[in-house]
């Protein structure tokens, strides 16, 4: 039951999920979706490959389904807060000269980064003046996101990540708990615009200070992560900033000669 999909079985689904619903993972590293498929093929617990294939061709909830299982949607608020320090003393400071300013979450799964960026903003006196663009492949991550509600049991990391991340003020403040759950203010949600986009196939729509996509790249193999940077550079102003994943770089890419690194925390500039 392990291994219930190979790399045959695997190259069909994919092929099935482009052809009739336009979700491309051609480029996807390979080893982590394989992983995943066998994974949702245990737990949904189909006696064949077959009938998963029979499932997600004829019925567009599960294709969804399947497609939310293989997207990684780990996230958390001010998630590496050393980032986020580096946003709030080297990045938003140089933002606030702007007149208006629009920032791009490339992947943002359930929005926790989205909201971290609120924060930042609204604490920087720059949140009035601010849209955050938040896209993601996967529609119902997205919905999950607009509702701007994580489960209360979070809140103390949360709250650890952005003391560290050099927030003063009472984290507590920024959602009203009821029983399981935080709502966090829309205050925050109102500078926010959800929109499906699909990093691999959609081309840029706007210009924007600040794109962020961070933890996404790593699931893309060499070449999908260049036409995605290329993409990004397309999106960006410039003097605009790009900010990554901890584990990824775009040193060795096809536009890393047009950009210089403004931050250990793996932020930026593009400066040609």
């Amino acid at each position: 039951m392990d291994n219930a999909i190979g790399e045959q079985e695997m190259a069909l689904l994919l092929s099935d999920l482009l052809e009739l619903y336009g979700y491309d993972f051609t480029d996807y590293a390979k080893a982590s979706l394989k992983r995943r498929l066998n994974r949702l093929f245990t737990l949904d617990r189909f006696p064949s490959f077959a009938e998963l294939r029979y499932q997600v061709r004829n019925d567009a909830e599960y294709a969804r389904r399947c497609v939310e299982q293989i997207t990684v949607n780990v996230t958390e608020m001010f998630r590496d807060p050393a980032f986020y320090h580096a946003l709030r003393t080297e990045v938003l400071p140089v933002l606030a000269t702007y007149p208006f300013i629009r920032i791009w979450h490339a992947g943002c799964s359930t929005g926790e980064e989205v909201y971290s960026m609120a924060i930042l903003l609204k604490e920087a006196n720059l949140l009035h003046k601010s849209l955050l663009y938040a896209t993601d492949i996967n529609t119902q991550v997205l919905q999950k996101a607009a509702t701007g509600i994580f489960p209360l049991s979070q809140m103390k990391q949360y709250s650890e990540n952005y003391i560290a991340s050099g927030g003063k003020e009472d984290f507590s403040s920024y959602y009203t708990a009821s029983y399981n759950s935080a709502k966090f203010d829309e205050e925050l949600s109102r500078r926010m615009v959800f929109s499906t986009h699909n990093l691999v196939s959609e081309s840029s729509f706007n210009q924007f200070q600040l794109i962020m996509c961070r933890n996404v790249l790593i699931y893309f193999e060499k070449e999908l992560q260049g036409r995605v940077f290329a993409l990004f550079d397309e999106s960006l102003e410039k003097l605009g900033y790009l900010a990554v994943g901890s584990k990824e770089t775009i040193k060795f890419s096809p536009i890393a000669n047009r950009y210089r690194q403004e931050s250990k925390e793996k932020i930026w500039r593009k400066i040609h």
